[in-house]
C-alpha cells in the first residue's frame, strides 16, 4: 500500500513539472510577471480580492460597475483550489493546449503555397477562409490578420505567423 502511495505522489510531482516543459523560459517569465500583477497582496495565491483589485486597476470596474462575486468565483473555481503560480501556469497550458503543433500548422499553410515561397496571398487566403469549411466571418479574418506579418505586396509570411500562433508575438517584448 505504501508503494502505491509513493507512486501516486511521484505522478503528481511529474504532472506539475510537465506544465513547465510546455512553455519556453521566456514565456514562463511572462506568466510570472502576469501572475505578479494579479497577485495584489503578493502572498503567492490569487484570491477574489486580488481579482477585484486587478479589475479596478485596469479600469474594468468603471465600465462594468461591479464585478459580481459569482463571476470572480467562477474564475477562481477553474483552478479547483488555491491558484498559486503552478496552477496559474497549468490553467494557461490547458487553454493553449488546443493549439496544433507548429509543424502541423506549417503543413496546412504549405497546401496553399505550391511553389514553396513561404508566403500566401492575403486576399486569396481571406477568400478561402470566408468560403471554405469552417467559414470565418470578416471580423474573425481581420482579427487573425492583425497579428499576421504581411508584406507590402499583400503576402502573409506564414512561417512567422505559425511561430506567433504557437509561441506568441515576440515584438510585444520590445
Amino acid at each position: 500500500i505504501k508503494k502505491a502511495g509513493n507512486k501516486r505522489q511521484r505522478g503528481a510531482q511529474k504532472s506539475c513539472s510537465n506544465v513547465f516543459s510546455m512553455f519556453e523560459q521566456c514565456q514562463i517569465q511572462e506568466f510570472k510577471e502576469a501572475f505578479g500583477c494579479i497577485d495584489q497582496d503578493r502572498d503567492g495565491v490569487i484570491k477574489k480580492q486580488d481579482l477585484r483589485e486587478t479589475y479596478g486597476q485596469l479600469g474594468i470596474l468603471n465600465w462594468k460597475l461591479n464585478v459580481k462575486d459569482e463571476e470572480l468565483d467562477e474564475m477562481l473555481n477553474e483552478g479547483k483550489g488555491p491558484i498559486n503560480f503552478t496552477v496559474f501556469l497549468t490553467l494557461f497550458g490547458e487553454k493553449l493546449n488546443g493549439t496544433d503543433p507548429e509543424d502541423t500548422i506549417l503543413a496546412a499553410f504549405k497546401l496553399f503555397d505550391p511553389n514553396g515561397t513561404g508566403f500566401v496571398n492575403k486576399d486569396e487566403f481571406k477568400r478561402l477562409l470566408m468560403n471554405q469549411a469552417d467559414k470565418f466571418t470578416a471580423e474573425e479574418v481581420d482579427q487573425a490578420f492583425s497579428v499576421a506579418p504581411i508584406d507590402v505586396a499583400g503576402n502573409i509570411d506564414y512561417k512567422s505567423l505559425c511561430y506567433i500562433i504557437t509561441h506568441g508575438d515576440e515584438k510585444e517584448e520590445s
